[in-house]
């Protein structure tokens, strides 16, 4: 349960997709004018990351990784490696759940749909949704689980950013911005702040760690060696007291 809780808080604050490894900006620049915009796509964001991880995580587990054939179709396909497919598979899966999105909200909201416009179906190529199912691979996500929680913290961290620079973006149309800095300047200014803002959460989780007890190293002392015979020591001692 803490593996859950832990992956998901660093997900969101610490490896923020935008703040981070600043994914996904084309999308993030381009739609975060208004913030109902940004909520419909940060919300389908979330629902294509939350959906493709773990769909390619299994595809990882039992289809690409070295000897995964083996595990499933016999010992004779073990030494199958197709992770050369890797790029491919995983784009396949994320155009499909896109289209799907696509769909729906073309179904079900056909204003929040012409407001996207062409950056809808540009999910399929957003940098932010194939990364998510590489860093997948490359953390080595032992659990479909984990995958899945990966997914949808990463949607949200990703949500939160595009949300928060339409905010802003939306009161510094009434502000005396400088001619130079207007539209993508000052956007561009203030996505960098919030990135220094976001790294201050990297200590989040290493505050409560204990310390590891120290203990003292033993000291051996060794014996001290003498020509002399012990009982010649006691008679000399002796003497020494009359």
């Amino acid at each position: 349960m803490l593996e859950h809780v832990e992956l998901f808080f660093k997900s969101i604050f610490i490896d923020n997709m935008v703040f981070a490894t600043f994914l996904g900006m084309c999308s993030y620049l381009a739609v975060s004018k208004k913030v109902s915009t940004a909520v419909g796509l940060g919300a389908a964001v979330i629902f294509v990351l939350a959906v493709t991880v773990p769909a390619n995580w299994y595809l990882d587990q039992y289809i690409l990784r070295d000897g995964a054939l083996g595990k499933w179709l016999g010992p004779e396909y073990a030494d199958y490696d197709l992770s050369f497919l890797s790029f491919i598979l995983f784009i396949a899966t994320i155009a499909t759940m896109v289209q799907l999105v696509e769909i729906v909200v073309e179904k079900f909201s056909p204003s929040l749909y012409n407001s996207l416009g062409i950056f809808l179906p540009l999910i399929a190529v957003n940098c932010a949704i194939l990364g998510g199912s590489l860093f997948m691979q490359s953390r080595d996500i032992q659990s479909a689980g984990l995958a899945l929680n990966y997914g949808i913290s990463s949607g949200i961290g990703w949500f939160l950013a595009i949300v928060a620079i339409a905010a802003i973006r939306e009161k510094i149309r009434y502000s005396n911005v400088p001619a130079p800095l207007r539209g993508l300047g000052i956007t561009f200014i203030i996505t960098g702040l919030m990135a220094i803002g976001f790294m201050s959460f990297g200590g989040m989780l290493t505050g409560g760690d204990e310390e590891e007890e120290t203990t003292a190293p033993t000291v051996q002392v060794a014996p001290i060696e003498s020509d002399t015979p012990t009982t010649e020591l006691v008679d000399n001692t002796n003497e020494k007291e009359k």
